[in-house]
C-alpha cells in the first residue's frame, strides 16, 4: 500500500511502481498500435489503388503522353490525401513565389517516398531520375514506365550520358526534371555526397535550378511501415540561374541551400 501519497503505487516482488508510470506504457503501447493500425490501412489503400490506375492505365497506353501522365498520377494526388486522411500527415509549402514560370530543374532532398508523390502534385508535367531497377517493380513500376522517366543504370558509364541527353530533351519538351542529388534516401538528419548530374544538365542546357528541402522523414521515414501524423513543411529555394555560373558554383549553391535550410527544419 501507498500511505500518505497522492501518487497511486502498485506492488511487485521488487517493490513498488508508480500508477503514473504503469499508465504512460500503457498509453504508448496503445499509441503504436493505432499508428499500425493507421499504417496497414493505409498501404492496403496505396496497394490497391496502384493496382487499379495500372490496370485502367494500360488501356490508355496508345493514348499521348499526357493523357498518360494525367491519369497515371491521379494516384499521387490520391496517395498524398489518403495519407491525410488515414495517417494525419499534412504538409505546409513556403517559397511558393519562387518557382518559375517557365520549366526547370529541380535538386530535392531525398528522405522518404513522400516527397517523390508530393512534386507531381505541386508542379506541371515532370520527369524523375530515377533507378532503372524500379521499373520492375509490378504495377508501380509498370506505371511509372508509361510516363516516360530517365530511368538510368548506375553501375554503367553510359548513365550520365543519358541524363545530359534525355534531360535536355524532356526540359525542350516543356517538362520540369526532378533530381534527387543524394541518389537514394537518407535518414533524418543525415546527409549524403551530392551528385553533379544536375548541376551539369542545368549548364548544357542552360535551364535554371530550383533547390527544395522538407523534412518528410520525419513522419514518413525512409525503410519504415509505421507512419506517424504531423505537418511536413516543405520549402523552395530561389531559382539558380545557371547561365553565368560553372557546374561547381551551381552544385555547391544549390548544395549548401539545401543543408541549411534542413538546418531549420524540425526533426521530430
Amino acid at each position: 500500500m501507498c500511505n500518505k501519497t497522492l501518487v497511486v503505487c502498485f506492488s511487485d516482488n521488487n517493490g513498488r511502481i508508480p500508477f503514473t508510470l504503469a499508465i504512460g506504457y500503457f498509453s504508448e503501447m496503445l499509441t503504436t498500435f493505432m499508428l499500425m493500425i493507421r499504417s496497414i490501412l493505409f498501404f492496403c489503400g496505396q496497394a490497391i489503388s496502384a493496382i487499379i490506375i495500372c490496370i485502367i492505365g494500360f488501356l490508355i497506353f496508345p493514348f499521348p503522353y499526357i493523357v498518360r501522365y494525367r491519369f497515371i498520377t491521379m494516384w499521387s494526388h490520391f496517395v498524398i490525401w489518403w495519407a491525410k486522411i488515414i495517417c494525419g500527415i499534412q504538409y505546409q509549402v513556403h517559397g511558393i513565389e519562387n518557382l518559375p514560370k517557365e520549366n526547370a530543374i529541380v535538386l530535392c532532398k531525398h528522405q522518404s517516398a513522400w516527397e517523390t508523390l508530393f512534386l507531381q502534385t505541386l508542379l506541371p508535367p515532370q520527369t524523375w531520375v530515377l533507378k532503372k531497377q524500379l521499373l520492375y517493380i509490378p504495377f508501380f513500376g509498370w506505371g511509372l514506365a508509361m510516363i516516360e522517366p530517365i530511368a538510368i543504370d548506375r553501375n554503367k558509364n553510359s548513365s550520365i550520358k543519358q541524363l545530359l541527353e534525355q534531360g535536355k530533351r524532356r526540359l525542350q519538351q516543356g517538362r520540369w526534371v526532378i533530381i534527387f542529388p543524394e541518389g537514394s534516401r537518407v535518414a533524418v538528419g543525415e546527409s549524403r555526397k551530392y551528385s553533379r548530374s544536375g548541376a551539369m544538365l542545368a549548364k548544357e542546357s542552360g535551364y535554371k535550378v530550383v533547390p527544395m528541402a522538407h523534412n518528410a522523414g520525419v513522419f514518413w521515414p525512409r525503410n519504415a511501415f509505421l507512419k506517424k501524423p504531423g505537418k511536413i513543411d516543405v520549402v523552395i529555394g530561389p531559382a539558380i540561374d545557371s547561365k553565368a555560373l560553372s557546374i561547381d558554383e551551381i552544385q555547391q549553391k544549390a548544395q549548401e541551400w539545401i543543408e541549411n535550410t534542413m538546418q531549420t527544419l524540425p526533426t521530430k
